[in-house]
């Protein structure tokens, strides 16, 4: 195979090339954005322009949009400001998140892949009178189920509990906006929607001050010092409004697809997930009996980039936090991979990936 196929979409995105040129022209304005001469005013246009489109799209006001590196700095600035206050979170929650806050509560996860709901209920009941967040992805960024964000924040809402949702891998792949979410915190990234790496944004209460994780000159409203990633900020901005053109109904015909060709031929095959509602391009499956290890370098070999979903920083595949949080054994949690598509995805690449799924299955199974 000559070209190799990219299947990782939830790791990372492509910069979409109406992004590349936009941040190309951005370069031409480098003044600092808080000078208040011309070149920085033209660098201030740019940010608050930028600022403008992600306000538009979560229906909420500019000054709510704080800027950051990337979704972990986004979760990191929730979970760290709220250091005097019992933190509850998912067992599958990222580990931006999960790592932010050594000490929190996990909430159980059902195998479907949804958050206990009544056991939420009885972790409120419990720490009824303390200050409570509760931290919630809205899609699992390995198993692609989505999460009932909404009644969630409503049963935190309930016991006075604040609510955070991690929603960088369902950025734009579903519909919502910052009110039908209910939530008072949540982060999103750039480069998972075409944008460029090294910016992401959390949406905060209009009236809260949440405190700086960085110090310094006091920009993005005292939220977060530091001057403004301009470039990044300007494609990200840009990866926002094109991604109103992304197909996801078309995606998803894809990624059914692929799981309906290998279900046709081993119909015990796990896509873990399946039940619940899902996001349009992800698959998680397993191989029974073959390392995830050794499915991703078969697949590389054969000109296809997939993941394990919960690779760390050293490259190792580790056993999946989120099948183990759904209850299955370490067997399944080192035997699984995902699949990722995104709007450059073809009905092509999934039948070829299906055909190579299929082949390496028989090759390991001594079949063929």
């Amino acid at each position: 195979m000559t070209e190799h196929i990219y299947l990782d979409f939830n790791a990372s995105t492509p910069l979409r090339p109406s992004v590349m040129k936009a941040m190309t022209e951005a370069m031409q304005h480098f003044g600092n954005p808080s000078s208040i001469h011309k070149f920085g005013r033209a660098a201030r246009s740019l940010l608050d322009s930028a600022r403008d489109v992600l306000a538009a799209l979560f229906k909420v006001e500019p000054v709510q949009i704080i800027f950051t590196s990337g979704g972990t700095e986004a979760n990191n600035m929730v979970i760290k400001a709220a250091k005097d206050s019992i933190i509850l979170m998912s067992a599958m929650e990222h580990e931006s998140v999960d790592r932010s806050a050594q000490q929190a509560v996990k909430i159980p996860v059902l195998d479907t892949g949804i958050i206990d709901l009544e056991a939420l209920k009885k972790l409120l009941s419990h720490y009824a009178g303390d200050k409570v967040l509760v931290s919630v992805m809205l899609a699992n960024n390995e198993t692609g189920v989505i999460q009932p964000v909404r009644e969630i924040a409503t049963v935190a809402r309930q016991h006075g509990a604040k609510v955070h949702c991690d929603a960088v891998t369902a950025f734009t792949k579903i519909p919502f906006t910052y009110s039908e979410l209910g939530v008072d915190y949540l982060s999103v990234s750039a480069h998972k929607i075409g944008g460029p790496k090294g910016c992401g944004a959390l949406v905060v209460p209009l009236t809260e001050q949440l405190p700086a994780l960085l110090h310094g000159g006091g920009q993005e409203k005292g939220h977060r010092a530091g001057t403004e990633n301009i470039l990044g900020i300007v494609g990200f901005a840009k990866a926002v409004e094109d991604s109103s053109n992304d197909n996801w109904e078309q995606v998803e015909s894809y990624r059914n697809l692929l799981e309906d060709l290998i279900l046709s031929e081993h119909q015990g095959v796990p896509i873990y997930g399946r039940q619940s509602q899902r996001l349009p391009n992800t698959c998680y499956m397993g191989m029974p009996g073959i390392a995830t290890q050794t499915q991703l370098l078969a697949f590389d070999l054969e000109g296809f980039a997939v993941s394990s979903g919960s690779a760390c920083s050293s490259g190792k595949v580790a056993p999946s936090h989120v099948l183990k949080a759904m209850g299955y054994d370490d067997g399944s949690a080192t035997e699984a991979i995902r699949v990722s598509l995104g709007w450059t995805t073809t009905k092509e690449q999934m039948e070829n990936f299906a055909r190579a799924w299929l082949t390496l299955y028989k090759r390991y199974n001594g079949n063929e």
